[in-house]
């Protein structure tokens, strides 16, 4: 009978095993401080934006970081990359906190960010909770609160991380960057701070899945998106009567022309969909592409008796990172205009498009460096094999790579009932929660030393 037996541990491993299991102790011991700052900051939420990043702020010159905290503008950005819409941008100054940790030397650096800005609170938004928003219940081994998965326990996990590596371990030897930047409204507080010179070698943004998946889920893919509006116009009737119906046909209608519109959107998401392909998005949902028209308005409710002069169709369309949007945007374009072709009256008034945001997508593939090394503190620490979430389009972890050209992943605790996805009672699980900041804290040893 052949007996395998397993190597006999060197003195660096099992160094490095005392060395991290000193440092989950820690954590575990440390829990109720852990999860008394991220409680603190829900409490927080109703003195507004700056009264969180204050705390966070606070928080970071404890642990003995270089702190800067900026009021920014968003920032205008390349066309080519992202933009949106005046009217989809909160032109208002916005607060950043960073935080470095500079290294002993030698070492690989390391951004973490998260957004501390949550949906704004409104009578709609706030209808229906059970648990008060603002008191930061634990009920059943969930933290209950406003903006807590969305993203405050991201701003948290960051912080008590390298509160654990400094207790336990020391400065690393790679700087160490925490960002708790607004990212609601457009606010693109990222990009501000990269903007302003702030660089590292790998970064990792720290926000539970929005696929309830918590840590089974590594965001190394984020598709790209565009939100579009189409206005298509039509010709009333010439008649001084009030009801039209005995002329429509006389008249152009602005429904019937949509019609033709929303055709060719269909033919177009038909033929990109037998056309363009990534392996991990047709894998996930069996497509790679997908075009949404959703939402149509006409005329007026209720005035049955009147043409529809205008028609404004509402949609957006996502797209592998192995596209450019503007060639995306491009093929919008050409199928708008190829409805004139055959229809006299949309060649002679062409719909017109406006676009009122877009996003490129980004991927970091998994035999990169940075993944390994999440994807190995994920399994070290709770020991199941997490996979790649390639479906939440838009995701932040594309603005390092996109403007400053730093791979970035994307990971958080086990949470539900977003408000951004019209939940109320928002959640995190308390246990990944501390699990979260045990991972983060194993990345921080692993990449920076």
């Amino acid at each position: 009978t052949l007996v395998l037996s397993s190597p006999t541990p060197t003195r660096a491993s099992t160094a490095q095993d005392q060395s991290e299991q000193a440092l989950f102790e820690a954590i575990d011991r440390n829990r109720s401080t852990h999860l008394e700052f991220l409680r603190n900051l829900i409490r927080a939420q109703p003195d507004g934006e700056a009264a969180v990043q204050e705390l966070v702020s606070a928080r970071f010159e404890e642990l003995g970081l270089e702190v800067e905290t900026q009021s920014l503008f968003p920032i205008g950005l390349s066309p080519a990359h992202e933009f949106a819409a005046e009217e989809m941008i909160q032109m208002t100054e916005r607060v950043s906190v960073m935080g470095r940790l500079r290294g002993t030397g030698g070492g690989k650096s390391m951004l973490f960010f998260g957004h501390p800005d949550p949906e704004p609170m409104t009578e709609e938004s706030m209808a229906g909770w059970e648990h008060d928003p603002f008191a930061a219940e634990v009920d059943g081994g969930r933290l209950y609160g406003w903006g807590v998965a969305d993203d405050l326990a991201g701003v948290a996990i960051m912080a008590e991380a390298l509160a654990a590596v400094l207790e336990t371990i020391g400065t690393p030897k790679g700087d160490i960057l925490l960002a708790s930047t607004p990212a609601k409204r457009n606010a693109r507080g990222i990009v501000g701070l990269l903007n302003e010179g702030y660089h590292a070698d790998a970064s990792v943004y720290l926000h539970p899945a929005e696929s309830e998946k918590g840590l089974r889920d590594i965001k190394a893919i984020t598709s790209g998106m565009v939100r579009f509006r189409i206005t298509v116009e039509g010709e009333a009737p010439e008649t001084p009567e009030p009801g039209q119906t005995a002329f429509a046909h006389l008249a152009v209608n602005a429904v019937d022309k949509a019609g033709v519109v929303l055709s060719a959107l269909r033919g177009l998401d038909e033929d990109r969909a037998g056309r363009v392909y990534h392996p991990a998005l047709d894998a996930a949902v069996g497509r790679s592409t997908n075009l949404l028209a959703s939402h149509l308005s006409c005329g007026t409710r209720g005035s049955t008796t009147r043409v529809p002069t205008e028609c404004v169709i509402e949609g957006s369309i996502t797209f592998p990172p192995t596209e450019l949007m503007p060639d995306v945007q491009q093929e919008i374009l050409a199928a708008i205009e190829g409805v004139g072709e055959g229809d006299e009256w949309l060649a002679a008034h062409p719909p017109i498009v406006e676009w009122l945001a877009g996003t490129q997508g980004v991927e970091v593939p998994r035999d990169h460096p940075l993944y390994r090394t999440v994807h190995e503190a994920v399994v070290r620490v709770t020991g199941v094999e997490p996979e790649v979430n390639p479906l939440h389009s838009g995701s932040d972890i594309r603005n390092p790579k996109l403007f400053s050209n730093i791979p970035s992943v994307g990971i958080g605790p086990l949470a539900g009932d977003l408000t951004q996805a019209g939940g109320h009672d928002e959640w995190v699980d308390v246990e990944d929660y501390i699990r979260a900041i045990k991972i983060c804290a194993k990345i921080i040893v692993d990449w920076s030393n």
